[in-house]
């Protein structure tokens, strides 16, 4: 199964997988760079589980910031980080 990505959805999956510190996200990030979006089952797994608790720390950065700018600037990056979420969503149910 492959899904696609934009490029902004692209950039923003290889900066939650570089946050990460683990092997598998590791060899997530190593397909992102090289473009290679042909996961598996467990890949795209390990990615809905990834990016569902980017989102969760995205929503309190958001609760918590009192800079208006900075709050905006989270709420787009919280926006396209659920749009790539309910797409790895959607590749997970059609697996």
């Amino acid at each position: 199964m492959q899904f696609h990505l934009e490029t902004a959805q692209l950039r923003l999956l290889a900066n939650v997988l570089l946050e990460q510190d683990s092997a598998e996200c590791s060899e997530l990030l190593k397909k992102v760079m090289a473009h290679d979006l042909r996961f598996d089952s467990i890949e795209l797994e390990q990615t809905a589980d990834v990016l569902a608790a980017k989102t969760v720390s995205i929503k309190e950065e958001i609760a918590g910031q009192k800079d208006a700018a900075q709050k905006m600037e989270l709420e787009r990056q919280l926006l396209l980080l659920q749009q790539v979420l309910e797409k790895v969503n959607e590749a997970c149910v059609m697996f």
